[in-house]
C-alpha cells in the first residue's frame, strides 16, 4: 500500500506532454495513455520536481484551498493508479 510519505520515480518508458494546462501520459511499452485535469498535471510536476509523495502534497497544500484529507486520497489514488497505464 502507497502512503504519502512514499518516494516515487517516473519510469522511463512513460512519455508526458502538456497542452494548455493538461496533460497526456503515454505508456510507450503498452500504447495506453492517462489523461490529466490542470490539477492533476500541477501534481506531476510536483512528483517530478520532488520525487516525494510527501513534497507534492505540501505544495499542493501550499498552493490550493483543499480539504487535507480529500488531497491525500486524491493523490494516492493518481499515483496507484499508474500500473493500469502498464
Amino acid at each position: 500500500m502507497t502512503d504519502i510519505e512514499a518516494k516515487v520515480s517516473i519510469p522511463s518508458d512513460v512519455l508526458f506532454h502538456e497542452l494548455d494546462g493538461e496533460a497526456v501520459l503515454l505508456n510507450l511499452q503498452t500504447g495506453k495513455y492517462f489523461g490529466l485535469d490542470p490539477t492533476g498535471t500541477r501534481i506531476w510536476h510536483f512528483l517530478v520536481e520532488y520525487g516525494s509523495l510527501g513534497m507534492a502534497y505540501n505544495g499542493m497544500l501550499d498552493e490550493y484551498e483543499v480539504d487535507e484529507e480529500r488531497l491525500r486520497a486524491d493523490l494516492l489514488a493518481l499515483v496507484i493508479s499508474w500500473p493500469r497505464m502498464g
